[in-house]
């Protein structure tokens, strides 16, 4: 009789969640960053729909995920951070309230969700737009392009973020 896909996974968890969480607990040295991140790598896998039976080297696969959540994770926070600064510069009549740059930085982390896998210099055209409000022939003249390519960019960016439901 075979064991139901929930039955693996349920088995699969608890083979290798306490390595897992070891595992990442190393590289983020925070227990509760480390249980979300393992937590995450598993809801990963499940959304997968793979069948635990067929991976060959279970720590491996799931190292592998729980890596990309971690670099994922910092880039995150990097760009929070450095959105923060650029807030802290604004005189304090301008700075939105905590809870908008709450929602401020959520939705600049959805855009960067939806922009992954797009070239380095289609982001940064994409963000001078939306973030600087740069015209077209300002961001040419900063990233050293043609405007034609510029607008290539953007179409490039806007259709990534159109297709993974986020709206600049």
């Amino acid at each position: 009789m075979a064991i139901p896909s929930s039955s693996k996974l349920g088995f699969f968890f608890s083979d290798h969640h306490r390595w897992l969480l070891q595992h990442v607990q190393r590289r983020l040295r925070s227990r509760a960053d480390a249980e979300d991140t393992a937590a995450e790598t598993f809801c990963q896998l499940l959304a997968s729909r793979v069948d635990p039976d067929s991976i060959e080297q279970p720590r491996a696969y799931l190292s592998t995920i729980a890596r990309r959540l971690i670099f994922d994770r910092h880039r995150r926070r990097q760009l929070e951070l450095a959105y923060l600064e650029r807030l802290a510069a604004l005189p304090e009549q301008l700075a939105p309230s905590p809870e908008e740059q709450a929602l401020l930085v959520e939705a600049i982390a959805a855009i960067d969700r939806s922009l992954a896998g797009l070239p380095l210099v289609v982001k940064t055209a994409f963000l001078y737009s939306q973030l600087d409000g740069l015209s077209y022939v300002e961001i040419a003249r900063r990233l050293d392009l043609s405007e034609r390519t510029v607008s290539r960019y953007m179409k490039q960016a806007l259709r990534q973020c159109y297709l993974s439901g986020a709206t600049p």
